[in-house]
């Protein structure tokens, strides 16, 4: 996928971009929408407290705790849709993944700033699998030490698999784009541990 011979930093990932059919696509969406139990949270913010520019639900196993942002996700259980793409995705990336942060961006004026997924929890080097359905949205991955920018176009169906030190030395987001009116739907499969976290 990258130049071989560009001594420029890359991620280490593995990108899908076609992993499910649009037709699929489409049927996965419409049933994970209306399985999902969406929430709209709060985050602490240097101006005070703001709703997320998103909808959220967070899905696992019994125990799979994710705190970020302020946020205790305790796990829902897994639905029957997201529990049979997490079967395909474990398979494809030889990971069981114990839970899922799912975000729902209703429009293109949803979004998700400059963040890196780096929670102890997470372990040092996690893999976390990023599958998008519905509206195409573009992905950002920003390397810390060089400011050096990738991009990718996150269309219906399409997979991207962050590993490594990925979190560790890139930042992504998904940045407001006014002009993408549909809604989008992104499940981030991850292998959380709670033990890890510093008490």
């Amino acid at each position: 996928m990258f130049d071989l011979f560009d001594d420029t930093p890359q991620p280490d990932v593995d990108w899908h971009p076609a992993w499910l059919t649009p037709e699929a696509a489409a049927e996965w969406l419409a049933r994970i929408v209306a399985e999902t139990g969406w929430r709209q949270e709060r985050i602490r913010t240097p101006g005070g407290w703001v709703d997320q520019p998103r909808l959220t639900a967070w899905q696992g196993d019994p125990g799979a705790v994710y705190i970020y942002s302020g946020i205790r996700n305790v796990p829902q259980p897994w639905t029957p849709a997201v529990a049979e793409l997490r079967d395909a995705i474990d398979a494809l990336c030889g990971v069981r993944f114990n839970s899922v942060l799912l975000n729902c961006y209703r429009s293109g004026t949803d979004s998700m700033g400059w963040h890196a997924d780096h929670e102890p929890e997470l372990g040092p080097e996690p893999v976390i699998a990023s599958l998008s359905l519905g509206a195409t949205r573009r992905f950002d991955l920003r390397h810390n030490a060089t400011g050096v920018t990738r991009s990718f176009p996150l269309s219906s169906g399409s997979l991207l698999v962050m590993r490594g030190k990925t979190q560790a030395q890139w930042r992504h987001r998904v940045p407001k784009e006014p002009a993408v009116s549909g809604e989008r739907v992104n499940l981030t499969f991850r292998v959380v541990m709670p033990e890890l976290r510093k008490k």
